[in-house]
């Protein structure tokens, strides 16, 4: 238990007497340490609270055995982590066998974030669209639902012959945030930053870094870490958002494709 960062306190107190048990712990289920459930808060979609409480949040995609030796496409999974190292959520990809395979990276598809509970507390839409720049009519887009059904925000992407543009919105399609990224998204021996930043692009808020995992994991494997920073009062509803920008990212430059390459830029 130590090793996790916390201690387990004894039940038995002097004479006998029974202690209660330590609130809000951190859970293990088989054998993975969940974030503490924080209590509901108002205004605040069932599920986000554990978002009120964090600044920066790791995403781990796990790696596929029989996507590794065969080549076949299989459901995206990731475990999201706080910088303690627990969970935080699960997400699950729900897209079918005939989509994953023949649309490749640019699929469309429903991602599922789940908490430690096993409700279904985000979903992800990312429609089928265009995959380059060349049709600027068509970019890709992410609809952020939470709960389920409600959507609190989209990531919309912007054109521009050269870099990796995206606009986050709320549910009114309002602007609120940008994302930009380098021109060469190519991942050699360090970590590849996407910065977000205010509307008006005149100051750096967070940052979404798709990191370094080495050479082997990543030439084998399209296995991935993000790690995600945001201001701690950001509205939750957009950390949700930004969490829905670094899936998108993910599948638009870092999934392999049936030739085993990444993309390197909005033209390719």
């Amino acid at each position: 238990a130590g090793s996790y960062g916390f201690q387990v306190q004894a039940m038995g107190g002097p004479g006998g007497l029974a202690l209660p048990p330590i609130q809000n712990q951190p859970m293990v289920k088989e054998g993975t340490v969940w974030m503490p459930v924080p209590p509901p808060l108002p205004n605040c979609p069932p599920g986000l609270e554990y978002l009120t409480q964090i600044d920066q949040i790791l995403i781990h995609q796990q790696i596929e055995l029989l996507e590794i030796l065969t080549g076949f496409e299989t459901n995206n999974k990731y475990e999201i982590k706080n910088t303690l190292g627990q969970r935080v959520y699960f997400a699950a990809e729900d897209t079918d066998c005939c989509t994953r395979n023949c649309c490749g990276p640019s699929r469309p598809f429903t991602l599922r974030i789940i908490d430690n509970l096993g409700h279904e507390v985000v979903t992800l839409q990312r429609p089928l669209r265009c995959s380059s720049c060349c049709c600027p009519c068509c970019l890709q887009e992410l609809e952020v639902q939470a709960p389920p059904g409600t959507p609190v925000g989209y990531v919309v992407q912007t054109w521009h012959p050269c870099l990796p543009k995206f606009t986050i919105q709320d549910e009114r399609r309002m602007d609120i945030l940008k994302i930009t990224g380098p021109c060469v998204v190519c991942s050699c021996c360090e970590d590849i930053n996407f910065e977000v930043k205010s509307v008006d692009e005149t100051s750096t808020v967070g940052k979404i870094s798709k990191q370094w995992t080495g050479f082997l994991k990543e030439a084998f494997t399209d296995a991935d870490n993000f790690g995600i920073t945001f201001p701690m009062d950001l509205d939750v509803k957009m950390k949700a958002v930004m969490m829905g920008a670094c899936f998108l990212i993910d599948f638009m430059f870092f999934e392999h494709a049936g030739d085993n390459k990444q993309r390197t830029g909005v033209w390719q």
